[in-house]
């Protein structure tokens, strides 16, 4: 843990028990969790408003999952960043399971080209996607990328969710506990 760093950060969720919120999708019933648990895992784009839990969720299921996590952000991200991702994971030294998660925050920054350069390795495995937007991905995300992910939408955090996740923090030794 790095004190610098904000709450928010010091005070994630690092497993599925953890997470608050999302239950219409992320509730132990639920598909999306059952897929976790299983580590039987494919591309997904995540879109919801700020602050709903996108890129925490895509850490809880890095953390959840075997395989290597790669974290780019598509605003300041090139096809470059997306090959240097490839031949890590398909190096089997750096990565002996041949499979990664790419996580690409902002998805929708990404134009045509970008998009494109993911595509032969999702479809063939080597990648799998999470993708995390704020905009509606159906307008704004290559339709061959979305056909080959599961599309999840994420709802605001009620009150109730902000409450929990606030006690969390207070009591968290990474948290304000600590001060």
């Amino acid at each position: 843990m790095n004190p610098k760093e904000p709450l928010a950060y010091r005070v994630r969720p690092k497993n599925l028990e953890e997470y608050v919120g999302q239950e219409h999708v992320i509730g132990k019933d639920k598909i999306l969790y059952r897929t976790i648990k299983a580590d039987r895992l494919s591309s997904i784009i995540l879109f919801g408003p700020p602050g709903c839990g996108k890129t925490s969720l895509a850490r809880v299921i890095s953390e959840t999952t075997k395989y290597k996590f790669h974290k780019i952000n598509a605003v300041t991200a090139g096809v470059a960043d997306i090959k240097r991702v490839i031949e890590e994971t398909q190096n089997f030294m750096l990565n002996p399971t041949g499979k990664s998660i790419l996580f690409i925050d902002e998805i929708h920054r990404f134009n045509k080209l970008q998009q494109d350069a993911l595509l032969p390795f999702v479809e063939n495995g080597t990648i799998i996607l999470i993708g995390a937007t704020t905009e509606n991905p159906y307008f704004e995300v290559n339709k061959a990328l979305i056909s080959r992910s599961m599309v999840i939408k994420l709802e605001p955090l009620t009150q109730e969710n902000v409450f929990t996740i606030l006690k969390n923090a207070i009591q968290s030794k990474e948290g304000l506990r600590r001060i």
